[in-house]
């Protein structure tokens, strides 16, 4: 795909954590020694999620139009039941996606998630978008894209500019399982991780959000013809962290095998992206949807 690299990156193992949240959470939340709030000791969550009620007040499920306009989004399809989030996408391309408002600038966010095999047309993501619905100048960070139907490959996209711009990357993993995945936002860089191990880091200053930012979950609709299977995403928990120091890793961190250059991909010719619609009328997105990157 012409303007994107996609690097891949096998994960080893991950090892017991070192450092521990504040008490009661990690606890509380399933496979939380394998994250990397634990394992690099980001301490206590400013925003905890764990799924075990009703959506609370700081929650925004859109209704409308579904991305680029094709299908719609709709509370219908999310549930919450015995401690998990479920948004289902039906063969209609009607599906759902939900804002946790409001943001940060700078902080950090991490989610457990799991993708049964689903149809190519839909997409899951956990992304952050700017709270002045300014995107693309705002930017746009998806730390956890599965757009192939097997979920064994998962993109990570940064979103920058006026002219929508944009560096990718991907990791294989297994997404039909549950995973830890995080990303870190600082003044100097952005970091994204799975189950506690970095696998994508951004360092160029110029292309980082200018504001504050908040987490969405979403599975968007891109229709490619034919039949659609209905396929769904399961959220665990999510958390989000102020920025404040934090211990060094305990483990060497497992990086893509060449770091990615900064390109710039016209909007004619990027890869599917998902923006998050306003809180009243869902926007169009300006880039429009194509073929994923291929597998390499």
């Amino acid at each position: 795909m012409v303007g994107t690299v996609t690097v891949l990156a096998m994960l080893a193992g991950s090892t017991a954590a070192v450092a521990a949240e504040e008490p009661g959470t990690a606890a509380r939340s399933a496979g939380a020694e394998t994250s990397a709030a634990v394992r690099y000791g980001w301490g206590a969550p400013s925003r905890t999620e764990e799924f075990s009620g009703p959506l609370g007040p700081n929650w925004h499920v859109y209704d409308g139009p579904g991305h680029a306009g094709n299908g719609r989004r709709s509370p219908s399809a999310v549930t919450v039941r015995d401690g998990i989030l479920t948004i289902t996408g039906n063969s209609a391309g009607t599906t759902a996606g939900m804002a946790w408002e409001p943001g940060q600038k700078y902080g950090r966010w991490e989610g457990r998630v799991r993708v049964p095999v689903g149809d190519r047309s839909y997409n899951a993501l956990l992304l952050l978008w700017p709270d002045a619905e300014n995107f693309p100048v705002g930017g746009e960070v998806d730390f956890m894209e599965m757009m192939e139907p097997t979920r064994q490959l998962v993109h990570g996209f940064l979103h920058f500019g006026p002219q929508n711009s944009q560096v990718s990357n991907s990791v294989r993993v297994d997404g039909t399982q549950w995973h830890n995945w995080a990303v870190e936002w600082t003044p100097d860089h952005i970091v994204m991780f799975v189950d506690g191990r970095e696998w994508w880091r951004i360092t160029d200053r110029s292309i980082l959000p200018p504001g504050p930012m908040h987490l969405c979950i979403q599975l968007d609709w891109f229709p490619k013809g034919g039949p659609v299977t209905e396929s769904r995403m399961e959220v665990d928990w999510v958390k989000q962290y102020p920025l404040r120091p934090t211990a060094a890793p305990p483990v060497t961190t497992v990086p893509p095998t060449t770091a990615p250059p900064v390109t710039t991909v016209p909007p004619t010719t990027a890869p599917p992206v998902t923006t998050v619609p306003p809180t009243t009328a869902p926007p169009v997105t300006t880039v429009p949807p194509t073929t994923p990157p291929p597998v390499t």
